[in-house]
């Protein structure tokens, strides 16, 4: 299994945020910490159990951790949902 860090993105599989994108701030064994720069800031990040995730193992690009606040964590995935919106050809 591939290491999981945080500023990679998740998607939220069950609760009432069912489907939405958040970047993981931080983990521990049983949770994962999320924040999306709106409804969940880095000051009072999301916890969600493991299971109720799927991970993407993917990181925004120009990614520095220790410089992260919430307009970038916006950003990024607003960049993520552009990205994947655009026709494949």
């Amino acid at each position: 299994m591939e290491s999981i860090v945080p500023g990679m993105f998740a998607r939220a599989k069950a609760g009432h945020d069912k489907g939405s994108l958040y970047l993981i701030v931080k983990t521990e064994p049983e949770y994962v910490y999320l924040a999306d720069g709106k409804r969940k800031p880095l000051s009072k990040p999301k916890k969600k159990k493991w299971k109720h995730i799927q991970i993407i193992k993917q990181m925004p690009e120009h990614w520095n951790p220790d410089e992260k606040n919430d307009d970038d964590i916006k950003r990024a995935i607003r960049q993520y949902e552009a990205k994947l919106a655009q026709p494949k050809i």
